[in-house]
């Protein structure tokens, strides 16, 4: 079992295996479960992604009309258009929104680490696919690395915006996405570990301040910025930026910001985003207020 992500690094490199073999085996003990079991659960929650991917990219619409549509916008603008991001991030933009999308219209998404920042981990994933071209088990794999991160963060820190604000919900996401990039694109532990750390350093701070209460606006475009985030950082840890200060030491910070944060800035939608003119005037035509 570990705690910190320099006991996961020190466990790969005293075992010789990657993030994701260790946390299989992990999982293997804690649910006493034989390798075969652990990944068909794996294999099911890849399988929601999937099909909330497919759903978003189709077109949906929330029940408040504030979200929904912009994926398949992006999708048409990559068909017309040459993006000025490249097409892989914005292929793993529009499928973070497009997952975000389904979850705003109360469709089904598999929470990496919650259903606010669902999108982050698919649409880095679904991305890299196309470029990178995993085997299903290395789709699987990039998952188990993702939720090692997660594991981490969860044990340290916190993982909802309620908590510690979107820093931490969609910082986490992003994070956990970017160590899985790198795993997959061959990279090291120590590689993957300074990937998740340039990641959440790019994203600390940040408020979670929802229109209206609902997991939409911002939400839905932040869980894009992650995404965006996630394979740009991991591109720099391949490239061999280190992040000078340690994973560990990150996810400390980001702890310490949330305790700080006030709570108008903590999913409460009493500051930031939520109380400009607009937010409020949307938050009073939703729900009927003079």
């Amino acid at each position: 079992m570990f705690r910190t992500v320099k006991e996961l690094i020190e466990i790969t490199e005293k075992e010789e295996i990657s993030i994701s073999e260790v946390m299989i085996r992990q999982e293997m003990d804690v649910y006493e479960l034989d390798r075969q079991s652990v990944m068909d659960r794996m294999d099911q929650h890849l399988k929601v992604m999937e099909d909330a991917v497919e759903e978003g990219l189709n077109g949906v619409k929330s029940h408040s009309g504030l979200t929904g549509g912009d994926a398949v916008l992006l999708q048409n603008y990559m068909r017309t258009q040459t993006p000025l991001s490249g097409n892989v991030l914005l292929d793993a933009v529009s499928k973070a929104v497009a997952t975000n999308e389904v979850n705003a219209a109360m469709g089904v998404v598999c929470a990496t680490p919650t259903a606010g920042s669902a999108g982050c981990v698919p649409g880095a994933l679904f991305a890299v696919k196309e470029q990178l071209n995993p085997t299903r088990e290395e789709m699987l794999r990039f998952l188990f690395t993702a939720g090692a991160f997660g594991f981490v963060v969860s044990n340290n820190a916190f993982v909802s915006g309620a908590a510690g604000g979107c820093q931490a919900e969609v910082g986490s996401a992003a994070a956990m996405a970017s160590a899985a990039v790198v795993e997959m694109a061959k990279g090291t532990p120590e590689q993957s570990a300074h990937a998740f750390s340039i990641t959440l350093k790019n994203m600390l701070g940040l408020v979670c301040d929802p229109v209206a209460g609902l997991v939409e606006v911002p939400c839905v475009k932040r869980n894009a910025a992650g995404a965006s985030n996630a394979i740009v950082s991991a591109d720099m840890a391949l490239s061999g930026i280190k992040s000078k200060i340690p994973t560990d030491e990150v996810i400390g910070a980001m702890y310490r910001i949330g305790k700080q944060m006030p709570s108008a800035h903590k999913e409460t939608a009493e500051g930031g985003l939520a109380q400009t003119p607009t937010g409020r005037r949307i938050e009073r035509e939703l729900f009927n207020q003079n």
